[in-house]
């Protein structure tokens, strides 16, 4: 049987229907399983810890502590982040709010930095004066593993990163593969 349908003098076919419903649901699939989407933010089971003055990063989840990993840093003053470029890890509340794998770094978890409140504390640093007027706050931190073959910079607590958390490669895959998108992650000193 051959369906026609007149539609404001235009004739659209059973068969361009159909067609048009697959192109619609293939769009659907590419954009949900592409890298850019970051699906629904919703809260995550698991929370991480990262206390810079121990070298750590702690997994927990509702029940408690699961694991802990070594970590290193960006500068070897582990003050809080004040501008672009000056190698400091930022302190705060933050979000994963991208995953994907690195090519040089194995993977790598993607943070909200800056958030409000980093912007606000930006601000009010720059009308203090401790930091240039033409300063920017920063961004691009996030998780990951080291450049192949150098993981013992982490067991030498070398830092080395521009404000990010270096794990050893073993240890960030395991990571990448525990946590979703939405876990929350304090850093802290």
């Amino acid at each position: 049987m051959f369906l026609v349908i007149f539609h404001q003098n235009k004739i659209i076919t059973r068969n361009s229907m159909m067609r048009l419903r697959f192109i619609l649901i293939l769009a659907v699939v590419l954009v949900v399983n592409t890298s850019f989407y970051t699906g629904n933010n919703s809260k995550s089971a698991y929370y991480i810890v990262i206390d810079k003055s121990d070298y750590e990063l702690n997994v927990y989840d509702a029940q408690g502590w699961l694991v802990a990993f070594p970590v290193v840093f960006g500068n070897d003053d582990q003050g809080d982040k004040l501008v672009a470029g000056d190698r400091k890890t930022p302190e705060g509340s933050f979000t994963i709010v991208s995953k994907r794998i690195h090519n040089k770094w194995c993977r790598y978890m993607g943070l909200d930095f800056p958030t409000a409140a980093d912007i606000n504390k930006f601000n009010l640093r720059k009308q203090q004066g401790l930091v240039p007027p033409y300063a920017k706050e920063g961004g691009g931190i996030g998780i990951h593993g080291t450049w192949p073959h150098e993981e013992n910079a982490v067991d030498q607590y070398q830092n080395w990163t521009e404000g990010c958390i270096s794990m050893k490669n073993e240890h960030v895959k395991q990571l990448y593969n525990m946590i979703p998108i939405g876990t929350r992650v304090i850093i802290q000193k």
